[in-house]
């Protein structure tokens, strides 16, 4: 059994860039205390160098350890998308073991996105009252600095309104008042903006969780990958979490068949954009731009 673990895969197809994609997401999104962290890089970095490395069932088995160390040490703060990824690790160790790795492997990520998406609509839908009214952007915008120029250019805040919506929601000791409060503007354009992403990201994730969970003819299947590839180019140019836009992808590129060259390379190209999404703060640059 050992050596099976040490024995790499032998045809793993285009998957090899499935494979490398999902090492280039953790050497670019380190995480975990220095153990972890440099552990994960030393193996991330030889998977991409050496293809016996990146092949072997171990590699996956290590990474899928590691991540899941991190998870139980940081527990409960980790990011979402660190959870998927450990499920995503087991996923390509087990399908590494398998004589039908390509097969197995578009199964498992389908039904990991698919619940994903699944349970996301559930949290947002069902269980998140703040959010379905609007509340949960309205107060993101205005109080996560990663959002402060979208706001501002979109919601049709200045940097003094924002700033002082931000000591607005500032909470006071219990019992405490200000003698002069700061008042909260919130224009017409923000609370439309808050509606549109409120709306715009329920909606998308409620049909890629239909398609996904949906037994669709082979014909149809295309709609799966438009809808992903939308939500990404929509949703990450304005979300500030680049890993899991990575992880939607990959997943959503392992479900390619061989033959859809074309398929696969819009899939890499969107992990680009992503990556510049995240490195480019576009919108200080039109902020900078406009002012």
């Amino acid at each position: 059994m050992f050596t099976r673990l040490l024995r790499p895969a032998s045809d793993p197809g285009f998957l090899d860039l499935v494979l490398r994609l999902t090492l280039l997401e953790i050497l670019m999104r380190p995480m975990g205390f220095l153990a972890i962290r440099a552990s994960l890089l030393l193996i991330a970095a030889l998977g991409l160098l050496v293809p016996k490395v990146l092949r072997v069932p171990l590699t996956w088995l290590f990474l899928c350890a590691l991540i899941a160390w991190q998870l139980i040490d940081a527990w409960p703060l980790p990011d979402n998308h660190i959870y998927l990824l450990c499920y995503w690790c087991l996923a390509i160790f087990l399908a590494l073991l398998s004589i039908q790795t390509r097969q197995v492997l578009a199964q498992n990520s389908r039904f990991l996105l698919a619940f994903t998406f699944l349970f996301a609509v559930l949290w947002k839908g069902f269980l998140s009252p703040d959010y379905l009214d609007g509340r949960f952007f309205r107060v993101t915008l205005l109080q996560d600095e990663r959002f402060a120029h979208t706001a501002m250019l979109f919601g049709g805040l200045t940097e003094a309104q924002l700033l002082e919506n931000r000591e607005y929601l500032f909470p006071l000791p219990e019992g405490a008042e200000l003698l002069t409060p700061p008042r909260l503007v919130e224009p017409a354009a923000l609370k439309h903006l808050a509606i549109i992403f409120t709306w715009t990201g329920l909606l998308l994730e409620i049909a890629i969780a239909a398609v996904l969970l949906l037994p669709l003819p082979d014909r149809l299947k295309i709609i799966r990958h438009l809808f992903l590839l939308g939500f990404c180019i929509l949703a990450y140019a304005f979300a500030p979490v680049a890993g899991f836009g990575w992880l939607v992808l990959v997943l959503g590129l392992t479900q390619c068949a061989p033959n859809q060259r074309k398929l696969q390379i819009s899939y890499v190209v969107i992990f680009m954009l992503v990556l510049l999404y995240s490195e480019i703060p576009w919108t200080e640059i039109l902020w900078a731009i406009r002012a």
